[in-house]
């Protein structure tokens, strides 16, 4: 009879092991590291601009917008928006204060995830320039080679800047995806 006790006693501690060890590994949270991750991982996005994630562990990330919010007052891009998805060639538009013009210009790369520039052009005013009001434009088409899909990058719009005095210069860095 004792064995028996002894058996059952071992048998049940057995299933309390295996069901702590069970429950621990199915209990455990994905690691995030990112907005995106946290996203796909089906975490609640909260709709603020920018959009913010928080995960199981209590960890709050944020969209990358790049310098959106800092520069709407200079310029605004209505295509691509933060984190739109592009493919080649890209056209971007928008309207920018007439301060960021010169000639009626100015110019646009398109940067890898590393930084390496993989295309380039410029944007031209679509009315009168010459004033300190916002003044739509439209870049002419800018072509790049295939990126691996899901991959990002970061369209920059820069300031034209004729004087070439470091002081002046100004960008709006806009992140996307290919």
């Amino acid at each position: 009879m004792k064995t028996y006790v002894w058996l059952l006693l071992i048998v049940l501690l057995l299933i309390a092991v295996a069901g702590y060890w069970f429950y621990m590994n199915g209990a455990q949270t994905p690691v995030v590291r990112s907005f995106e991750e946290c996203a796909a991982a089906g975490y609640p996005v909260m709709e603020s601009y920018p959009r913010r994630c928080n995960d199981a562990r209590g960890n709050s990330f944020t969209e990358n917008i790049g310098n959106v919010l800092d520069k709407q007052n200079l310029i605004v891009s209505a295509f691509p928006t933060a984190g739109a998805l592009i493919t080649s060639p890209v056209i971007a538009t928008g309207e920018a204060r007439g301060t960021w013009y010169f000639e009626a210009s100015f110019p646009i790369t398109l940067e890898d995830s590393s930084g390496n520039v993989i295309g380039e052009g410029y944007a031209e005013a679509q009315s009168d320039w010459m004033t300190e009001d916002f003044v739509p434009y439209i870049s002419i088409p800018i072509t790049f080679s295939p990126q691996t899909p899901g991959s990002t990058g970061t369209l920059v719009l820069y300031k034209d800047n004729p004087s070439g005095e470091a002081d002046k210069d100004d960008w709006l860095e806009i992140p996307v995806t290919f």
